[in-house]
């Protein structure tokens, strides 16, 4: 199929179906008519799309940690202690790594070395492998929304047995499961790939069914500057609803500076909505908060204080949901105990900020109007490109770098853009590369990292990029010289 920005007909959705469900065995259980009979029966509790739009109405805040082991039962027992323990209000059945990158066979090899050991040898949960019944199973054994998260250039199969299975919501998209995971995809292979699970989605809606869509916000999750990270979540948006997605759920990765990361939230809602409304897609807009992506603390109680800090700020955002990180991230994969001590305190810290958003400031403001001008200088020039179309634009933007992503694996991400805190710890552009901005942004950005790199004694350099990716994990935000 030729990549275009334009919803796909039955005929060419069908066409590409009958292959996708011969990638592997299970896919022959997937019925488009029966699941969709199956998800109908769902409760509404246990829908994704329907308990976010309860919380935008209730201006509360949820919470999704991210977990997934290799075997059903003891993917259950796991997120049966996180929705009983840690109380979360959205169940992640994260997915390993062999699936994500469609390699089934070795995943079965997993699987059968889990049940031999008793331990999972995946890091996380093999949906493809396990099929449409073991996903209802899981769906089953709890009470709360079931949504799969996993980094999938190619996610078509996944997509169509987790539906099948009853999960409501799936994460990702052509841009944020491809440039941040992979090294040799394209991105107009995996924007169309990303175009079948977006209509796929829609089909179901079509039939009555609400399913959730999430793209994923922090993209590298480090140092991403918000104005590129909310160009790539709105351009997916886009794509996504002009394949008949209505549930929406645009990310953002926290940075650490409060102004600035209260701002790109809302920025990414106010500029949302207004191309949403340019090309008349109705869109039910909600927005999900990531913790820090970044190094953590080994110490467990300091990583609290990290955790914490990312919950307070998605409240004071106002996001709809926010991810929870672990004690244990700086260490490895989390015990089940561990997982949940991040969502109590999360959960902790969300209750106590109930009902209060930062208040608007000189400051808040500037920062909000500089987020949107920088991320509309991206998006006019990636339309530009597509002369019109923003799936044919994003190709030849990436091409161009136009978008581009700090510190991603893929070869078709030019990597020229480096970003930098300023002295107060917001994430600023210190290498612009081909990203168009005007010389007043450019300049404002400049002049930023000058007056840090004065107030530290040094030059602006590469230097303070590096300190500033370890900072965090040494228990400060901006990466400043040790004296």
């Amino acid at each position: 199929m030729e990549l275009k920005n334009k919803k796909w007909t039955e005929a060419e959705f069908n066409k590409v179906r009958e292959e996708v469900l011969t990638h592997w065995p299970t896919g022959k259980d997937v019925d488009l008519q029966e699941a969709a009979q199956f998800l109908k029966g769902i409760p509404e509790h246990k829908n994704f799309a329907a308990k976010l739009r309860k919380a935008k109405q209730e201006g509360i805040t949820l919470a999704q940690p991210r977990a997934g082991v290799a075997l059903v039962d003891e993917h259950i027992k796991l997120l049966q202690h996180l929705q009983n323990e840690g109380e979360a209000d959205f169940l992640p059945c994260t997915i390993d790594s062999y699936t994500r990158q469609n390699r089934y066979n070795e995943c079965q090899v997993g699987i059968e070395e889990s049940i031999k050991t008793n331990r999972s040898m995946l890091n996380g949960f093999p949906a493809v492998n396990h099929g449409v019944h073991n996903c209802r199973k899981v769906l089953a054994a709890v009470e709360t929304p079931l949504q799969a998260r996993h980094g999938t250039p190619d996610s078509r199969l996944l997509a169509e047995i987790i539906h099948a299975g009853g999960w409501t919501s799936n994460e990702g998209g052509g841009i944020s499961y491809n440039i941040p995971y992979a090294k040799s995809v394209s991105v107009e292979r995996s924007l169309l790939d990303w175009q079948y699970c977006d209509r796929l989605a829609g089909l179901y809606e079509e039939m009555g069914i609400e399913i959730n869509r999430e793209p994923f916000g922090p993209l590298t999750g480090t140092l991403v500057p918000p104005s590129m990270s909310n160009a790539v979540a709105i351009i997916e948006g886009l794509l996504a609803a002009e394949q008949g997605v209505k549930s929406l759920t645009l990310g953002y990765g926290q940075c650490g500076n409060l102004v600035q990361d209260v701002a790109a939230i809302r920025s990414l809602i106010e500029l949302s909505e207004e191309y949403f409304k340019t090309y008349g897609y109705k869109v039910d807009l909600t927005t999900v908060f990531h913790q820090w992506m970044g190094g953590f603390p080994a110490d467990e109680s300091k990583a609290f204080g990290v955790i914490s800090w990312g919950a307070a700020t998605a409240a004071l955002a106002g996001a709809t949901k926010v991810i929870v990180k672990t004690p244990h991230e700086a260490v490895g994969i989390p015990t089940m105990e561990a997982n949940a001590q991040g969502i109590k305190a999360t959960k902790q810290t969300l209750n106590l900020l109930k009902g209060q958003r930062l208040q608007m400031s000189k400051e808040l403001e500037l920062e909000i109007k500089l987020i949107k001008a920088e991320t509309k200088c991206i998006l006019d020039k990636v339309l530009e490109l597509g002369k019109g179309d923003f799936a044919i634009g994003t190709v030849k933007a990436f091409e161009a770098g136009v978008i581009d992503v700090p510190f991603a694996p893929s070869k078709y991400n030019v990597g020229k853009m480096l970003p930098a805190r300023d002295n107060n710890g917001a994430v600023r552009y210190l290498e612009f590369g081909n990203i168009p901005m005007t010389k007043e942004i450019k300049d404002f950005n400049k002049q930023l990292l000058e007056e840090r790199a004065k107030s530290e004694g040094r030059q602006v350099s590469f230097q303070m990029v590096v300190d500033d990716i370890y900072a965090v994990g040494k228990g400060t935000l901006v990466g400043k010289p040790e004296k």
